[in-house]
């Protein structure tokens, strides 16, 4: 009888957890639907105000916004913090997803629309969903993971083919051999598959790019 009491508590719990999971998608999808054209900018939540990727983040977002795009990061510090930054201080939407993490996450206090979620899964959607290009600065786990989600979705063809950027060339080149070899030149993945991705270095040219692309 305890046996069962326990397995009666747990389809309770994953059926609330069913209504938790609906529920934060109806909040993202209510706050963000009139968003507009947006860009989604990833990074590391470790870098410093005082680098040259933090300063570049900013740099970027502030362009884009004076571009009539709106930003939207992981709403946390080092990259997401520099990008909701220079998109507020440009008087854009900065948005901030934020995600509730034992460590490192807490909400930055420059988006001027701040969400937060306890599944990684609906964030993503979010990221996607709404944004009309991505970029990523030098970064962790998060931020490939990020890239490698929004990479497979676009080669398997669940979303449109917009601009995937990767900013900083030193940083990527790494990895980009990697794939190159390892995964393109043993047919892993199709020969124009990497043409999702793109590297970019200079800011200006990154607004400029999406801007040709996408259309406003």
């Amino acid at each position: 009888m305890e046996k069962q009491f326990l397995i009666d508590d747990f389809k309770l719990s994953e059926s609330w957890r069913i209504f938790k999971i609906l529920g934060e998608f109806v909040d993202g999808v209510e706050n963000l639907h009139d968003l507009g054209p947006a860009v989604s900018i990833f990074g590391s939540a470790r870098t410093k105000p005082t680098t040259q990727d933090y300063k570049m983040a900013r740099s970027i977002a502030a362009n884009f916004v004076k571009n009539d795009f709106a930003i939207i990061t992981g709403g946390g510090g080092g990259i997401m913090e520099a990008a909701n930054r220079g998109a507020t201080e440009a008087g854009g939407r900065s948005v901030g997803l934020n995600i509730k993490l034992p460590f490192e996450q807490r909400p930055n206090a420059y988006s001027n629309l701040n969400l937060e979620f306890n599944y990684f899964f609906i964030r993503k959607v979010m990221f996607i969903k709404y944004a009309a290009a991505y970029i990523a600065l030098p970064g962790g786990f998060g931020t490939l993971d990020e890239i490698f989600e929004v990479m497979t979705l676009i080669q398997t063809k669940r979303v449109k083919p917009f601009p995937v950027i990767l900013a900083g060339s030193k940083y990527w080149s790494g990895l980009l051999s990697w794939i190159k070899n390892r995964l393109e030149d043993t047919g892993m993945i199709s020969s124009g598959d990497m043409d999702i991705i793109q590297v970019v270095d200079d800011p200006d040219a990154i607004v400029d790019l999406v801007k040709r692309i996408v259309i406003l």
